[in-house]
């Protein structure tokens, strides 16, 4: 009786994945998300991007995963802003993402091409280009990362002049806010 206690308590051993997201600005500091929905943590909104395939590297992942999510070929992602790992329920699999999130530009636009069945699969639920002002009214989001509109606000002046940041952010394990 005592085992089945203490394995009632343990929590779910999660599987490692690693993936990679791009943060795509305009010239004027707006930034395009994705509102996903997830079982574990609720509606939120994120970058494109996803799961890293089992030889492909953080920067490749990025690229792939943006043209999948977008259907825009044309962008590139740039310099690293941060990593960070978070716990969340991946089509019925607890895992603990490991991310790399890049920099890019790009103009203000709509995805193209026929998407549903990527946006279908990934629970994405819409998309919006945020302004900063946006990203820094009080109830925005929730955000991945939650610290996404300061990394931003750290970051976007140089960014629009041209300028790379300084070195990335590593965030760390950020645990769960409420689901919303």
């Amino acid at each position: 009786m005592r085992i089945l206690r203490r394995a009632a308590r343990t929590p779910a051993r999660r599987t490692p994945r690693r993936a990679a997201r791009t943060a795509v600005l305009d010239p004027e500091g707006w930034i395009f998300l994705l509102r996903s929905d997830n079982v574990e943590v609720g509606v939120h909104w994120n970058m494109p991007g996803g799961g890293l395939e089992a030889d492909e590297s953080p920067i490749d992942g990025a690229r792939r995963e943006l043209r999948e999510e977008t259907g825009w070929t044309d962008l590139e992602p740039g310099p690293l802003l941060c990593t960070w790992e978070h716990d969340f329920t991946w089509h019925g699999t607890p895992v603990r993402q490991h991310e790399h999130i890049f920099l890019g530009r790009g103009p203000r636009r709509s995805p193209t091409g026929d998407l549903s069945s990527v946006h279908t699969a990934d629970h994405i639920l819409g998309w919006h280009w945020w302004s900063p002002a946006e990203l820094a009214r009080p109830g925005a989001g929730p955000f991945w990362p939650p610290t996404l509109p300061a990394l931003l606000d750290a970051v976007r002046e140089d960014w629009q002049l041209g300028k790379e940041p300084a070195a990335p952010v590593h965030l760390g394990h950020v645990p769960n806010g409420p689901r919303r």
